[in-house]
């Protein structure tokens, strides 16, 4: 697949198709480093005045149902699209995508990507199923091929991605199409420099429990392609683990991921042997704290909030270790050294700089938002940016994203209410949409090149939602 992708024009960084979301300088984003929460702050100052300059959030009606889905602040409208079939069905939308296969469910991971047309994107969206037993088993929403038999990587294995060609003026989608078939529990990825989206399995589910291919990789989906990718094929150089999400520097074809295993977690980055070209191999590293071995960062550092604290890297021998168990990778950084994080997920590059949520870190076991700063090959710092003191303040944050106006997007993934949920430059937290038809998370937060469309995913019942207002009131 990568003589697919135009690895020079990624070098020149100039590529039609481009990453929208990536912003290319990043001096409005809270990656330039403005002022941090205050060590040590607690309780009600942790939240942004006004809302964030947002106001509070009330029910607001979908374009496209007319039925109360999300709640926003006023000013906002959002149009809901690309519903699973069994959600859409009852409602009279669209079940279906244009290729003839239902909308899978479990919308999860996504990112919007430029066509050439400024009104028209593409999305690239994941779908977080895991797999049908047998050949033969009967198709539903949860479990089952999202598309066809020869274009799956593995016939028993139920997840993949969807690509969308989306209309932003109008807040209509005018496309989808199964775009990768066969791969399992895809929940996050992330966007390249050169025009794909990297799709990430959750999981070491392979031949060794009743599947025909084994799993735990990362695939790579371009998102100009017309069709299903081809023979897909995993990246096993990248490793095989429980992969979350990545996220590549631009600037150096570095890609970063994130690891979905407890408090076995690793932070990882894969130093590609031809930048943009990653089929052709590399190798795997895993984040450490300089004199401080297999540090723990999710306990017992919420004093450390805004202080940076110098890392290394340690090399993985067996990304792809023949026998396998969800630490088979971990294992083997942290003898070297490794730190432990509480169930890393979403991952963003933005600004020179990689944002990164631990979903279950902090001494409340309600989350982490954590920056890593590159300097140079060998090291770098990491910062604490926000730990919170509660499910009420942000619960579990899963995806993000960085706004092209500074602030960071947060996605939970906890229980009861679910929030997508701003943090400003200052530190200070904010709500910025409530999901009012389930209480299933949100994810695949990204906004349109233009920075005027964000776009997020409710997982279940899954349907997407393009999101438009008076941005420029708050950091988002």
């Amino acid at each position: 697949m990568s003589s697919s992708l135009d690895r020079r024009k990624f070098l020149q960084r100039g590529a039609v198709i481009t990453a929208g979301t990536m912003l290319a300088s990043g001096t409005h984003a809270l990656a330039a480093h403005g002022a941090l929460a205050a060590p040590g702050r607690r309780g009600q100052e942790l939240k942004a005045p006004d809302n964030g300059g947002y106001g509070p959030i009330a029910p607001a009606k979908d374009m496209t149902t007319g039925e109360t889905l999300l709640w926003l602040p006023a000013g906002f409208e959002y149009a809901s699209f690309g519903h699973e079939a069994s959600f859409a069905t009852p409602r009279g939308l669209p079940a279906r995508g244009s290729d003839g296969h239902p909308t899978p469910g479990r919308h999860d991971g996504m990112a919007t990507f430029a066509t050439g047309t400024p009104q028209v994107i593409r999305l690239v969206r994941n779908h977080e199923q895991g797999y049908a037993p047998t050949p033969t088993a009967t198709r539903s929403y949860d479990k089952a091929l999202v598309g066809d038999r020869d274009d799956a990587y593995d016939p028993l294995a139920a997840g993949g991605t969807t690509t969308l060609t989306f209309d932003t003026s109008e807040l209509m989608l005018t496309d989808s199409f199964i775009s990768l078939n066969g791969t399992s529990v895809n929940c996050a990825g992330g966007l390249t420099p050169w025009g794909s989206w990297l799709s990430c399995e959750e999981t070491v589910n392979g031949t060794q429990n009743g599947f025909t291919k084994n799993h735990g990789y990362i695939f790579e989906v371009p998102a100009h392609q017309d069709g299903p990718v081809e023979n897909p094929a995993p990246y096993t150089a990248m490793g095989r683990f429980a992969h979350e999400a990545v996220a590549v520097d631009p600037a150096t074809g570095i890609v970063y991921e994130t690891e979905d295993s407890g408090n076995t977690s690793g932070f990882y980055r894969f130093l590609p042997a031809e930048p943009g070209n990653l089929a052709a191999g590399g190798v795997l590293q895993m984040l450490a704290v300089k004199e401080q071995p297999q540090m723990q960062t999710y306990t017992g550092v919420s004093n450390r909030v805004g202080n940076p604290m110098p890392v290394e890297w340690v090399t993985i021998d067996d990304p792809d270790p023949a026998a396998i168990t969800t630490e088979s990778v971990y294992n083997q950084g942290a003898v070297k050294g490794g730190a432990a994080f509480a169930r890393l997920e979403g991952c963003w590059y933005d600004g020179g700089s990689v944002f990164f949520n631990a979903t279950s870190g902090g001494d409340a076991g309600a989350g982490q938002v954590w920056e890593y700063r590159p300097r140079g090959r060998s090291g770098g710092q990491l910062i604490l940016l926000f730990e919170s003191p509660s499910a009420e303040v942000l619960d579990a944050p899963d995806n993000l994203t960085v706004s092209p106006r500074g602030g960071l997007v947060l996605c939970e993934d906890g229980g009861g209410e679910q929030f997508v949920r701003g943090l400003n430059e200052r530190g200070e937290i904010f709500d910025f949409a409530k999901n009012s038809l389930s209480d299933a998370e949100f994810a695949g937060a990204c906004f349109s090149p233009d920075g005027d469309v964000m776009f997020v995913n409710v997982q279940t019942p899954g349907v997407s939602f393009a999101i438009r207002g008076p941005w420029e009131k708050g950091a988002l």
